[in-house]
Order: structure tokens, then C-alpha cells, then sequence
């Protein structure tokens, strides 16, 4: 069943992938901010039963309804699934801007793929050149993969629809809450940020493995244990640098945003970043999804066969 519906959520987001402004994220981003503004007395404890409204109560309906639909008949559990992994997973908009940054890059036009870049990291681009734009598109396209696909697939096989939905909406919470500089704010989401991280620790590891095993193995191990700790987040750095060790590309290295310069780690091994590795890193996310659609394909009849 988890096999057929990630069939059936793939092929959708390929051929009718949601907007931009996905219905369901607007809804559950004022859902977030009434929780925020109701919640939010800077004490900790208050950031646990927001996190508790905002993430495990959403997750326990989804679960429930696809419970009961699964005792009737599978037949109606099915399209529950699909339309709720449907809601909270994202792959094609990654290909596209991927592709639209990479596009102009071959035609020169930097102005063009300055302004993709910065509609798709939502930070200025504008004192980037090539190799930056082409080393932070493959970042946002790693990372997005990890964020957006796998890690909701991950949850999905453990725990169906609700596990989908418990990762993606405590993902935005933690971002969300964390985002905030406020010291009762970040009081107020440090629960949030720790749940996620625990959460996040093995499906990090499992899209590291995937790019390591679809790319360069020997360089994707290697950048993960000698690079990635030394980004800026420790969880992600473990996708970029197996990323980049796959690809044999550099990513990382300082950033100019508007004359104030962001120091970063290198991550990677091999040339300078440039169009053709942006098109490159977004085979090898392609790739790492036929790698899991083979395993869970090879689980499913194990599992029939059982």
C-alpha cells in the first residue's frame, strides 16, 4: 500500500505538482501564528503543548480517519493517503527552479538567474556570480530534496499519512519558532527545534547514504565525515557534504549578501560549481528516489510473500 500510494503522490507532483502557495501550508502557517500569539508566554513549557496542537494533534486526526478507513477497506484508505502525502510532499518544483537557474546561467544571463535564486532561497542574489549561484542552487536543491521528499517518505513508511504529516509539520514549526530572535520566542520553540532534531537524526542519514550509494561513494563517505560537521547545522552539512561528495563538486565557501560577507565551511571534493552540476545534482536526487522506490518495492512483496 505505501508503495502504490508514493507511486501514485510521484507521478501527480510530476504532472500536476501543487503551487507555490500549497493551500495547505497558508492554512497551517496561520494556524501556527494563532498558536504563537495564544501560547507564547516565554516559558518552554508552553512551546511543548503548542508543539502538541500544532504537530501531534493534526497528525493523530490524519491518523485516526486513515485508521478507520483501513478497517473498512484498504480500497478507501488508499486515496486518503495519496491525497495527504499528496499535501505535504514536494519534488518537481525543486527540477524546475533547478532547471530555470541553470538555464540562464548557459545563456549568460545573470541578472536572470540571480533573481530565480533569490525568489527560490528568499535572500538577495544580487552581488552572486556564477559559481555562487550554481553552488548555492545545488545546496537549496539538496537540502530541498532531504526537507521536502525524502524525510516525509521516511515517516510515511514508518507511520503512514500521520507519520508524513507529524515530520512535515513539526519541520515548519521548528523553522518557524526558530526563525524568531526574540528570547521568549526561542524559549518558546526550543521544544519544538529538539523534537525535530531527534526526529530528523536517521532520515538525514538515510538521504546522505542514498546520494552516497547513487554517486561517488568513496568521496560522498568521505566529505560526510571529515566536512560535515564543521556546517553551520550540523543535520543538513551531513546532506551537503555527502552531496557534494557525490557529485565531486564544491559547495560551501564565504557568501557576499550585500557587502556583509557569511563566512562557510568548503564542502565537497573536484571542480567549481556551474550549470551542468546544478542539472547533475538534480539527477542524483532523481536517482536516490529510484533507489527507494526499489527498496520499498523489494519490502512490499517480502512483505506479500510473507
Amino acid at each position: 500500500m505505501i508503495f502504490l500510494a508514493l507511486i501514485a503522490v510521484l507521478l501527480l507532483e510530476y504532472f500536476r505538482p501543487l503551487d507555490v502557495r500549497n493551500p495547505a501550508a497558508l492554512i497551517f502557517t496561520r494556524y501556527a501564528n494563532h498558536l504563537e500569539r495564544h501560547f507564547n508566554a516565554g516559558e518552554s513549557a508552553h512551546g511543548k503543548v503548542a508543539w502538541l496542537l500544532g504537530a501531534l494533534l493534526p497528525a493523530m486526526i490524519v491518523g485516526a480517519i486513515y485508521g478507520v478507513l483501513s478497517y473498512f477497506s484498504p480500497l478507501l484508505a488508499l486515496p486518503f493517503g495519496v491525497a495527504v502525502l499528496y499535501a505535504v510532499l514536494s519534488l518537481k518544483r525543486i527540477g524546475v527552479q533547478a532547471e530555470r537557474i541553470a538555464d540562464a546561467l548557459r545563456s549568460s544571463d545573470i541578472a536572470e538567474a540571480r533573481r530565480q535564486l533569490a525568489q527560490w532561497q528568499g535572500r538577495s542574489a544580487d552581488d552572486f556570480e556564477t559559481p555562487e549561484i550554481a553552488r548555492v542552487g545545488i545546496e537549496q536543491s539538496l537540502a530541498g530534496a532531504h526537507n521536502n521528499l525524502f524525510g516525509v517518505i521516511a515517516w510515511f513508511v514508518v507511520l503512514g499519512p500521520a507519520g508524513a504529516v507529524l515530520y512535515r509539520l513539526s519541520q515548519l514549526l521548528s523553522r518557524k519558532w526558530e526563525a524568531l530572535d526574540e528570547p521568549e520566542i526561542c524559549q518558546f520553540g526550543q521544544f519544538a527545534t529538539q523534537i525535530f532534531g531527534l526526529m530528523d537524526w536517521l532520515p538525514l542519514r538515510l538521504t546522505a547514504i542514498s546520494f552516497a550509494i547513487v554517486g561517488d561513494f568513496e568521496d560522498a563517505v568521505y566529505c560526510w565525515r571529515t566536512q560535515a560537521s564543521a556546517w553551520m547545522s550540523q543535520g543538513i552539512g551531513i546532506v551537503l557534504a555527502s552531496g557534494a561528495g557525490a557529485l565531486g563538486v564544491k559547495l560551501g565557501e564565504p557568501l557576499n549578501y550585500g557587502g556583509s560577507i557569511e563566512f562557510r565551511p568548503e564542502l565537497g571534493l573536484g571542480d567549481e560549481a556551474d550549470a551542468d552540476y546544478l542539472d547533475s545534482a538534480v539527477s542524483l536526487i532523481w536517482r536516490a528516489v529510484v533507489l527507494w522506490l526499489v527498496l520499498l518495492l523489494l519490502l512490499t512483496i517480502a512483505g506479500w510473500a510473507g
